[in-house]
């Protein structure tokens, strides 16, 4: 791809984004009750809080903010009763003919490729233990895992990490907006969806290719694979569901809600030992110093007391 053609893609990435989070902030609202006023995202601070609870108020409070529920089922519909059922159904019961292992090794291969985008979202959000095993994870399932094809590093007990840009807004207090469906793509909510756009231009992929092509070719290889995997799951779902619509919405948004509390009580976990140590630290530097002056002092008291004995 030319350096024009990239920069014109990034160009549109931007503008993009810069319309998502003026409808941010123009509709990510918290319903605080009758009588009270919605509070708006640009007046949330965007520093990291104390407390998880506090963090995700937001989304507890709007777990099923959903003002353009019109557009979105009828996306929905598009996504389900027809690209699913006429194309991504068909493709995955070919595709889960394939053996196991094949699939998942893609699945883990694609994986480990995003390690980048996982990496710097762990750092912006203070989890900086959680990054470290992240760059054990790519180097070991890279090296000993055939380019990721094999997960080795879970076997060693460096477990996988979920974080992306999305996740980052939320940690710093971002509310996650309306829910939204869009065509061809997973569900959102607009923070998402800024995330989204972000994580694309993070991907390894998207520096070969467009970034749009690169986040649709690995979230294709990854949605077939799972749908592969779970036939039997998704349509028990479907024929339980007296609302699938409502399921898959309210499903997405606790998860996401929980992804975001989990990686709170991580960094607030990480801090504190890092506290912890720092105050440790400063004790034995002063336990040292006061030992150090004990010591000098009872020097000089036998010097003294050595003169007396010698003087005239």
């Amino acid at each position: 791809m030319s350096h024009t053609h990239y920069r014109s893609s990034l160009l549109l990435a931007l503008v993009v984004i810069a319309v998502a989070s003026i409808t941010l902030l123009g509709c990510s609202v918290r319903r605080e009750g009758p009588g009270e006023r919605d509070r708006e995202l640009s007046d949330v601070a965007p520093v990291p809080v104390t407390g998880a609870e506090s963090q995700t108020a937001d989304a507890t409070d709007g777990i099923d903010y959903d003002p353009w529920e019109r557009f979105n089922e009828k996306t929905f519909w598009f996504n389900h009763d027809v690209l699913d059922r006429y194309a991504l159904k068909p493709v995955a019961t070919v595709w889960a003919k394939i053996p196991d292992p094949a699939r998942q090794g893609l699945t883990n291969a694609f994986h480990n490729l995003a390690m980048p985008d996982r990496l710097v979202n762990e750092v912006l959000q203070a989890r900086f233990q959680e990054a470290g095993s992240e760059v054990a994870r790519f180097l070991l399932n890279t090296t000993v895992g055939v380019a990721g094809f094999v997960d080795v590093a879970s076997r060693a007990g460096l477990e996988e990490s979920d974080a992306d840009a999305g996740q980052t807004l939320g940690v710093y207090g971002a509310g996650p907006g309306p829910y939204l469906v869009l065509p061809l793509l997973p569900p959102l909510t607009v923070r998402d969806g800024i995330g989204y756009a972000v994580d694309s231009f993070l991907d390894p992929l998207s520096w070969f290719v467009t970034p749009f092509a690169a986040d649709f070719g690995r979230a294709a290889a990854k949605t077939i694979n799972e749908r592969a995997a779970n036939l039997k799951l998704y349509q028990d779902v479907e024929d339980a569901s007296l609302d699938l619509y409502a399921a898959v919405r309210n499903g997405y948004l606790q998860r996401r809600q929980k992804s975001i509390e989990d990686a709170i009580k991580q960094r607030d976990r990480e801090l504190e030992v890092e506290f912890f140590f720092a105050q440790s630290g400063d004790f034995d530097q002063r336990a040292t110093v006061r030992s150090i002056k004990n010591t000098n002092d009872d020097e000089g008291a036998r010097t003294a007391e050595n003169q007396g004995q010698v003087g005239p």
